[in-house]
Protein backbone atom coordinates (compact mmCIF):
# COMPACT_ATOMS: atom_id res chain seq x y z
CA UNK A 1 0.00 0.00 0.00
CA UNK A 2 1.32 3.41 -1.03
CA UNK A 3 0.66 5.24 2.23
CA UNK A 4 0.68 9.02 2.50
CA UNK A 5 2.76 9.68 5.59
CA UNK A 6 2.26 12.41 8.16
CA UNK A 7 4.57 15.40 8.06
CA UNK A 8 3.45 17.05 11.32
CA UNK A 9 0.59 17.09 13.81
CA UNK A 10 0.11 20.73 14.71
CA UNK A 11 -1.53 22.19 17.80
CA UNK A 12 -3.81 25.20 17.48
CA UNK A 13 -1.88 28.49 17.49
CA UNK A 14 -2.89 31.21 19.93
CA UNK A 15 -6.30 32.64 18.99
CA UNK A 16 -7.13 36.15 17.89
CA UNK A 17 -10.37 37.94 17.17
CA UNK A 18 -11.68 38.78 13.70
CA UNK A 19 -14.17 41.55 14.30
CA UNK A 20 -15.97 40.91 17.57
CA UNK A 21 -17.67 37.66 16.51
CA UNK A 22 -14.99 35.25 15.39
CA UNK A 23 -12.26 33.91 17.66
CA UNK A 24 -9.91 32.03 15.36
CA UNK A 25 -6.66 30.08 15.32
CA UNK A 26 -4.83 30.76 12.06
CA UNK A 27 -3.08 27.49 11.19
CA UNK A 28 -1.76 28.93 7.91
CA UNK A 29 -0.26 31.04 6.50
CA UNK A 30 0.57 32.83 9.80
CA UNK A 31 0.46 30.08 12.41
CA UNK A 32 2.68 27.55 10.65
CA UNK A 33 4.82 27.68 7.51
CA UNK A 34 3.19 24.77 5.73
CA UNK A 35 2.33 24.42 2.07
CA UNK A 36 -1.41 23.85 1.57
CA UNK A 37 -1.62 25.61 -1.83
CA UNK A 38 -4.25 26.14 -3.32
CA UNK A 39 -5.66 26.59 0.19
CA UNK A 40 -4.04 29.89 1.13
CA UNK A 41 -5.54 30.46 4.58
CA UNK A 42 -7.31 28.47 7.25
CA UNK A 43 -8.90 30.17 10.25
CA UNK A 44 -10.21 27.59 12.70
CA UNK A 45 -12.75 28.82 15.21
CA UNK A 46 -12.51 26.28 18.04
CA UNK A 47 -15.65 25.75 20.09
CA UNK A 48 -16.53 28.74 22.26
CA UNK A 49 -19.64 29.85 24.14
CA UNK A 50 -21.02 33.25 23.17
CA UNK A 51 -23.36 34.97 25.58
CA UNK A 52 -26.76 36.22 24.46
CA UNK A 53 -26.69 39.64 22.87
CA UNK A 54 -29.25 41.83 21.12
CA UNK A 55 -26.77 43.41 18.70
CA UNK A 56 -25.15 40.61 16.63
CA UNK A 57 -21.39 40.23 16.76
CA UNK A 58 -19.45 39.91 13.52
CA UNK A 59 -17.36 41.60 10.86
CA UNK A 60 -18.51 44.70 8.99
CA UNK A 61 -18.18 45.49 5.30
CA UNK A 62 -14.80 44.56 3.81
CA UNK A 63 -13.51 43.73 0.29
CA UNK A 64 -12.15 40.54 -1.30
CA UNK A 65 -10.53 39.90 -4.68
CA UNK A 66 -8.72 36.99 -6.33
CA UNK A 67 -9.89 33.99 -4.30
CA UNK A 68 -12.82 32.16 -2.73
CA UNK A 69 -13.93 32.11 0.90
CA UNK A 70 -15.36 28.83 2.17
CA UNK A 71 -17.06 28.93 5.56
CA UNK A 72 -18.03 25.62 7.19
CA UNK A 73 -20.33 25.71 10.22
CA UNK A 74 -20.21 23.18 13.06
CA UNK A 75 -21.95 25.12 15.86
CA UNK A 76 -23.72 28.47 15.77
CA UNK A 77 -25.18 30.38 12.83
CA UNK A 78 -23.81 33.14 10.58
CA UNK A 79 -25.65 35.54 8.27
CA UNK A 80 -23.85 36.70 5.12
CA UNK A 81 -24.37 39.53 2.62
CA UNK A 82 -22.25 40.66 -0.31
CA UNK A 83 -22.33 43.45 -2.88
CA UNK A 84 -23.32 41.07 -5.69
CA UNK A 85 -26.71 40.68 -4.05
CA UNK A 86 -26.08 37.31 -2.40
CA UNK A 87 -27.18 36.63 1.15
CA UNK A 88 -28.02 33.72 3.37
CA UNK A 89 -27.57 32.01 6.72
CA UNK A 90 -25.42 28.99 7.43
CA UNK A 91 -26.40 26.70 10.28
CA UNK A 92 -24.49 23.71 11.73
CA UNK A 93 -23.47 21.41 8.90
CA UNK A 94 -23.94 24.04 6.18
CA UNK A 95 -21.28 25.56 3.91
CA UNK A 96 -21.05 29.03 2.38
CA UNK A 97 -18.83 29.09 -0.72
CA UNK A 98 -18.26 32.64 -1.98
CA UNK A 99 -16.23 33.31 -5.12
CA UNK A 100 -14.89 36.84 -4.74
CA UNK A 101 -13.01 36.67 -8.07
CA UNK A 102 -12.93 40.20 -9.57
CA UNK A 103 -14.14 41.78 -6.36
CA UNK A 104 -16.96 41.94 -3.82
CA UNK A 105 -17.77 43.69 -0.59
CA UNK A 106 -18.74 41.27 2.14
CA UNK A 107 -20.06 41.25 5.70
CA UNK A 108 -20.84 38.41 8.09
CA UNK A 109 -22.52 38.46 11.49
CA UNK A 110 -23.94 36.03 13.98
CA UNK A 111 -27.47 35.22 12.85
CA UNK A 112 -30.03 37.32 14.74
CA UNK A 113 -31.82 34.52 16.62
CA UNK A 114 -28.56 32.79 17.55
CA UNK A 115 -27.26 36.13 18.83
CA UNK A 116 -30.32 36.55 21.06
CA UNK A 117 -29.89 33.12 22.65
CA UNK A 118 -26.11 32.65 22.47
CA UNK A 119 -24.54 29.22 22.76
CA UNK A 120 -21.69 27.18 21.29
CA UNK A 121 -19.94 28.49 18.19
CA UNK A 122 -17.43 26.61 16.03
CA UNK A 123 -16.53 27.22 12.39
CA UNK A 124 -13.75 27.04 9.80
CA UNK A 125 -13.03 29.59 7.09
CA UNK A 126 -10.76 28.78 4.16
CA UNK A 127 -9.34 31.01 1.47
CA UNK A 128 -9.04 29.02 -1.75
CA UNK A 129 -6.77 30.65 -4.32
CA UNK A 130 -8.07 31.12 -7.85
CA UNK A 131 -5.91 30.56 -10.94
CA UNK A 132 -4.82 33.71 -12.74
CA UNK A 133 -7.31 33.26 -15.58
CA UNK A 134 -10.23 33.32 -13.12
CA UNK A 135 -9.05 35.96 -10.63
CA UNK A 136 -10.92 38.78 -12.38
CA UNK A 137 -13.97 36.70 -13.25
CA UNK A 138 -17.55 37.28 -12.16
CA UNK A 139 -18.21 36.82 -8.43
CA UNK A 140 -20.34 33.84 -7.43
CA UNK A 141 -22.01 32.23 -4.46
CA UNK A 142 -22.86 28.65 -3.53
CA UNK A 143 -25.09 27.94 -0.55
CA UNK A 144 -24.67 24.29 0.42
CA UNK A 145 -27.11 23.02 3.04
CA UNK A 146 -26.15 19.89 4.95
CA UNK A 147 -29.50 18.29 4.09
CA UNK A 148 -28.67 18.56 0.38
CA UNK A 149 -24.96 17.77 0.59
CA UNK A 150 -23.55 14.82 -1.32
CA UNK A 151 -22.49 12.07 1.09
CA UNK A 152 -21.32 8.48 1.35
CA UNK A 153 -22.65 6.26 4.13
CA UNK A 154 -19.98 4.06 5.66
CA UNK A 155 -20.82 0.39 6.22
CA UNK A 156 -21.79 -1.07 9.59
CA UNK A 157 -23.07 2.24 10.97
CA UNK A 158 -19.58 3.71 10.72
CA UNK A 159 -20.80 7.21 10.00
CA UNK A 160 -20.68 9.19 6.77
CA UNK A 161 -18.40 11.22 4.53
CA UNK A 162 -19.91 14.55 3.48
CA UNK A 163 -18.40 15.49 0.13
CA UNK A 164 -18.32 19.28 0.02
CA UNK A 165 -16.05 19.31 -3.04
CA UNK A 166 -14.25 16.68 -5.07
CA UNK A 167 -15.14 13.02 -5.40
CA UNK A 168 -15.28 10.19 -2.87
CA UNK A 169 -16.12 6.61 -3.83
CA UNK A 170 -17.59 7.82 -7.10
CA UNK A 171 -19.86 10.41 -5.48
CA UNK A 172 -19.32 13.93 -6.76
CA UNK A 173 -19.17 16.74 -4.23
CA UNK A 174 -21.71 19.50 -4.00
CA UNK A 175 -19.49 22.50 -4.80
CA UNK A 176 -18.21 23.68 -8.16
CA UNK A 177 -14.46 24.39 -8.04
CA UNK A 178 -12.01 26.04 -10.44
CA UNK A 179 -9.14 23.62 -9.77
CA UNK A 180 -8.98 20.01 -8.52
CA UNK A 181 -9.62 20.05 -4.76
CA UNK A 182 -11.13 17.66 -2.26
CA UNK A 183 -13.01 18.98 0.78
CA UNK A 184 -14.83 16.48 3.03
CA UNK A 185 -16.39 16.37 6.45
CA UNK A 186 -15.79 12.86 7.79
CA UNK A 187 -18.27 12.13 10.57
CA UNK A 188 -17.06 8.87 12.06
CA UNK A 189 -18.60 6.87 14.87
CA UNK A 190 -16.32 5.39 17.53
CA UNK A 191 -14.39 2.40 16.20
CA UNK A 192 -15.14 3.12 12.55
CA UNK A 193 -12.41 3.05 9.93
CA UNK A 194 -12.38 4.80 6.56
CA UNK A 195 -9.88 4.89 3.73
CA UNK A 196 -9.05 7.86 1.55
CA UNK A 197 -6.92 8.34 -1.55
CA UNK A 198 -5.39 11.60 -2.76
CA UNK A 199 -2.81 12.14 -5.52
CA UNK A 200 0.76 12.16 -4.23
CA UNK A 201 1.41 15.72 -5.39
CA UNK A 202 -1.74 17.17 -3.77
CA UNK A 203 -1.19 19.22 -0.61
CA UNK A 204 -3.20 17.44 2.06
CA UNK A 205 -4.23 18.20 5.63
CA UNK A 206 -6.88 17.10 8.14
CA UNK A 207 -8.41 19.38 10.78
CA UNK A 208 -9.74 17.38 13.73
CA UNK A 209 -12.92 19.21 14.70
CA UNK A 210 -14.24 16.80 17.34
CA UNK A 211 -13.09 13.58 19.00
CA UNK A 212 -9.78 11.85 18.36
CA UNK A 213 -8.46 9.65 15.58
CA UNK A 214 -5.68 7.24 14.68
CA UNK A 215 -4.06 7.72 11.29
CA UNK A 216 -2.43 4.92 9.27
CA UNK A 217 -2.64 2.62 12.28
CA UNK A 218 -0.09 4.52 14.37
CA UNK A 219 -0.27 8.31 14.94
CA UNK A 220 -3.08 9.78 17.03
CA UNK A 221 -4.52 13.28 16.87
CA UNK A 222 -7.08 14.95 19.12
CA UNK A 223 -9.62 17.71 18.56
CA UNK A 224 -8.29 21.15 17.60
CA UNK A 225 -5.16 19.74 15.92
CA UNK A 226 -4.17 19.79 12.25
CA UNK A 227 -2.50 16.86 10.51
CA UNK A 228 -0.24 17.90 7.64
CA UNK A 229 0.80 15.16 5.23
CA UNK A 230 3.87 14.68 3.07
CA UNK A 231 3.65 14.99 -0.72
CA UNK A 232 4.28 11.32 -1.29
CA UNK A 233 2.03 8.28 -1.27
CA UNK A 234 -1.70 8.30 -1.89
CA UNK A 235 -3.68 6.33 0.70
CA UNK A 236 -4.68 7.30 4.24
CA UNK A 237 -6.54 5.18 6.79
CA UNK A 238 -8.45 6.91 9.58
CA UNK A 239 -9.85 5.19 12.68
CA UNK A 240 -12.14 7.01 15.09
CA UNK A 241 -11.05 6.46 18.70
CA UNK A 242 -14.28 8.19 19.74
CA UNK A 243 -17.11 9.82 17.83
CA UNK A 244 -15.18 12.25 15.62
CA UNK A 245 -15.54 14.94 12.96
CA UNK A 246 -12.62 15.62 10.62
CA UNK A 247 -12.36 18.31 7.94
CA UNK A 248 -10.26 16.86 5.11
CA UNK A 249 -8.49 19.11 2.61
CA UNK A 250 -6.48 18.09 -0.44
CA UNK A 251 -5.71 20.04 -3.58
CA UNK A 252 -3.53 20.28 -6.64
CA UNK A 253 -1.02 23.12 -6.15
CA UNK A 254 -1.32 26.19 -8.33
CA UNK A 255 2.12 26.80 -9.84
CA UNK A 256 1.63 30.54 -10.04
CA UNK A 257 3.14 33.45 -8.12
CA UNK A 258 1.14 34.74 -5.16
CA UNK A 259 1.09 38.32 -3.90
CA UNK A 260 -1.17 39.01 -0.93
CA UNK A 261 -2.15 42.32 0.59
CA UNK A 262 -4.85 42.18 3.24
CA UNK A 263 -8.05 40.90 1.59
CA UNK A 264 -6.54 40.78 -1.91
CA UNK A 265 -4.80 37.69 -3.31
CA UNK A 266 -3.28 38.29 -6.73
CA UNK A 267 -0.30 37.28 -8.90
CA UNK A 268 1.63 40.57 -9.14
CA UNK A 269 2.26 43.75 -7.18
CA UNK A 270 0.68 45.72 -10.03
CA UNK A 271 -2.55 43.74 -9.62
CA UNK A 272 -2.54 44.51 -5.89
CA UNK A 273 -2.18 48.23 -6.61
CA UNK A 274 -5.05 47.98 -9.09
CA UNK A 275 -7.21 46.20 -6.52
CA UNK A 276 -6.58 48.97 -3.99
CA UNK A 277 -7.40 51.64 -6.56
CA UNK A 278 -10.56 49.83 -7.67
CA UNK A 279 -11.71 49.49 -4.08
CA UNK A 280 -11.02 53.14 -3.33
CA UNK A 281 -12.90 54.17 -6.47
CA UNK A 282 -15.97 52.16 -5.44
CA UNK A 283 -15.66 49.55 -8.19
CA UNK A 284 -16.45 46.67 -5.81
CA UNK A 285 -20.07 47.82 -5.64
CA UNK A 286 -22.01 48.98 -2.60
CA UNK A 287 -23.00 47.18 0.58
CA UNK A 288 -24.72 48.83 3.51
CA UNK A 289 -23.10 48.39 6.93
Amino acid sequence: MDTKQINNILKAPAPHMVGDGFRVHNFFPSGYEIDMNPFFLMDYGSKIEFSARREPRGVGVHPHRGFETVTIAYHGAVAHHDSSGNSGVIYPGDVQWMTAAGGVLHKEYHEAQYSLTGGPFQMVQLWVNLPAKHKMGKPGYQAIKQADMAHFDLPENGGKIEIIAGNYEGIQGSAHTFTPIEVYNARLNKGAKANFSFPANFNTGFMVIEGSIKVNGSDTAAADSFIHFKNEGTTIEVEALEDSVILMLSGEPLNEPIVQYGPFLMNTEAEIHQAIEDYNQGRFGYLEE
